[in-house]
């Protein structure tokens, strides 16, 4: 399938990266100046796969040029303010008159519609008003960030990658394209349907901290070790439990779905762990049922064993990072191409596209080279979105 990808930060780059891991031949439109990225983009793991064309989207003959790769798309993705689009001359009618059966892919925080639609936002804002930020903490504390995984990639980035997917399936199916509005806000609130499930039955308080997933079961929980690391424990069923207390030496018969137990259930096992390392629990616990695992810390993450063995993290292009998933049986994923700098290969990838007018498109400025659209007296593109050009040692250290 072939996809246009229209730039951007967190879910859509992230989207972007799953489909062309999965083998989709998708197109990165860059514009000359945008939001300044976190790392330099030839550095940004979320571009991998996918090269890079830069076009000016705010000059009618760029929107010309969009429109017809269009023509030849299966799906095009955009994280765009609602109506943003639209201004611009691409919106999905338009596109939609040129190619009738194309998924046309939006994916924001707040949908396209609502009181917040307009609003800016980001991750930790949008899982604060579906409710996963307020449920996440100790019992007594504040609300913990966890991460952007949640929201930007959970309730974003893979909604939209589902939602596209699907709407494909239609549209090959019947011919009709459609527009897939990916909310995270809606994503988030979606993933939140166990918990839910749980309130409606009287199994879930109101309070962080205290129910049987968010640390407030001592079956749930982590714990320190001797050499000051943790251990976390998930021996939820009674099975593992059983294998949890014989292993650390606990009185069995207690009842660890009895709450009034928990506290002092917690103390004993918090006495346990302290009295070894977390090499030695991970010797003591290995090859057992009890649901307990080393917390790993991130920059090890990558060659720890079972991680190591099955290459969940590769090392590509001189950086650490996570393989493509899932892994499939018959049509296996793989790593094609590094992190493209915007617009390093725009000539190449619009003539693969079927584009004609390649030369005068780069004469008139309509698309370009990285280093030849400068902006507002910038003297490169990367300078122009702010790429910080000194990583410092980052690439060689830790993970």
């Amino acid at each position: 399938m072939r996809i246009v990808e229209i730039a951007g930060i967190g879910p859509g780059p992230f989207a972007g990266m799953a489909l062309a891991d999965l083998g989709a031949d998708v197109i990165r439109i860059d514009r000359p100046s945008g939001a300044e990225p976190p790392v330099p983009a030839e550095r940004d793991i979320l571009n991998r796969g996918r090269p890079s064309v830069v076009v000016d989207l705010q000059d009618s003959r760029g929107v010309a040029l969009l429109l017809k790769l269009v023509e030849r798309a299966d799906i095009l993705t955009e994280g765009f303010r609602p109506g943003v689009a639209e201004r611009l001359g691409f919106g999905p009618d338009r596109c939609m008159e040129r190619n009738p059966s194309l998924v046309y892919g939006r994916v924001t925080g707040w949908g396209q519609d609502g009181p917040l639609a307009s609003t800016a936002g980001h991750d930790i804002n949008y899982i604060a008003l579906s409710g996963v930020l307020d449920a996440i903490g100790r019992d007594g504390g504040p609300p913990q960030i966890p991460l952007n995984v949640i929201g930007d990639f959970a309730g974003g980035g893979l909604y939209l990658v589902m939602g596209v997917l699907a709407a494909l399936t239609h549209a090959r199916a019947t011919g009709e394209g459609q527009v897939v509005d990916a909310a995270i806000s809606d994503g988030v609130a979606h993933l939140l349907a166990m918990t839910t499930s749980l309130w409606n039955n009287g199994m879930w308080s109101g309070e962080r901290g205290t129910n049987i997933l968010d640390s407030g079961a001592p079956f749930y929980d982590v714990y320190a070790t001797a050499d000051g690391r943790y251990m976390a424990v998930g021996a939820f069923e009674r099975r593992f439990y059983t294998v949890l207390t014989n292993t650390l030496g606990i009185e069995e018969n207690i009842d660890h779905y009895n709450r009034d137990n928990w506290p002092m259930l917690r103390t004993k096992m918090a006495e346990r762990f302290a009295q070894r390392t977390q090499a030695e629990w991970c010797d003591i616990f290995s090859g057992t049922d009890a649901c307990v695992t080393p917390v790993v810390p991130f920059a090890e993450a990558a060659t720890y064993g079972h991680n190591a063995r099955r290459q969940t993290y590769v090392k590509r292009w001189g950086m650490t990072q996570p393989a493509p998933a899932p892994r499939f049986s018959r049509t296996p994923s793989s790593l094609t191409t590094p992190p493209a700098k915007p617009g390093s290969q725009t000539a190449e990838t619009l003539a693969a596209w079927g584009v004609s007018d390649i030369d005068e498109l780069l004469e008139r400025g309509i698309v370009g080279n990285a280093t030849e659209l400068p902006v507002d007296g910038a003297t490169d593109f990367t300078e122009n979105v702010g790429i910080k050009r000194n990583v410092g040692d980052a690439a060689n250290t830790g993970f």
